[in-house]
């Protein structure tokens, strides 16, 4: 477990303890339930907030480390084409089969076309996570890319129950080797 999840679960686990605190009074009136429920959501917003800023500055540092010039869409997803690729852009609804390496910010191999076979998907159709789903207009046939996926547009809070953990920034670099 990095640093960086364990002082974001110590602040999950201070933020939980303050909410207790405040929702478990004795002798708390009925009308102050929708304060509390405020409350909570307050400090849901505040943890997210915080979480999501985290996340940011690890992508950052990630970026910076291995100095790539990544373009930014507005979602959080980066991207690098690295070898262009030939033909048109690639199309929703397009079927699409990838040579992937799927690495977590911290560089470990989760997945790869090697040793997990080849990806194949409908762009556009919700079969793979949403940020693959989103860079594929960016690219071509044979093209090269370097993608970072935000935890928002990969796994989320739940991770893949296999390989990936909750909340994982991804690192894919991917060929586009087939596109119908």
């Amino acid at each position: 477990m990095t640093h960086t999840m364990k002082k974001t679960g110590f602040f999950l686990f201070l933020l939980l303890i303050a909410n207790l605190l405040v929702s478990c009074r004795e002798g708390t009136p009925v009308n102050t339930v929708d304060l509390q429920s405020e409350q909570l959501k307050e400090s849901l917003e505040k943890a997210n907030r915080y979480l999501t800023n985290e996340e940011e500055e690890e992508i950052q540092r990630y970026i910076s480390r291995h100095k790539l010039d990544m373009v930014s869409t507005g979602t959080g997803l980066r991207y690098q084409v690295t070898q262009e690729g030939r033909g048109d852009l690639i199309r929703p609804g397009q079927r699409v089969r990838l040579e992937y390496v799927l690495n977590d910010i911290a560089g470990h191999v989760i997945y790869s076309s090697e040793k997990d076979g080849i990806r194949t998907f409908d762009v556009g159709c919700g079969d793979v996570e949403p940020g693959l789903d989103e860079v594929m207009p960016y690219l071509r046939k044979d093209a090269v890319a370097k993608v970072i996926i935000p935890s928002h547009l990969g796994y989320g809070l739940q991770g893949d129950h296999k390989g990936i953990s909750p909340r994982s920034t991804l690192i894919y670099t991917l060929k586009v080797i087939e596109v119908k």
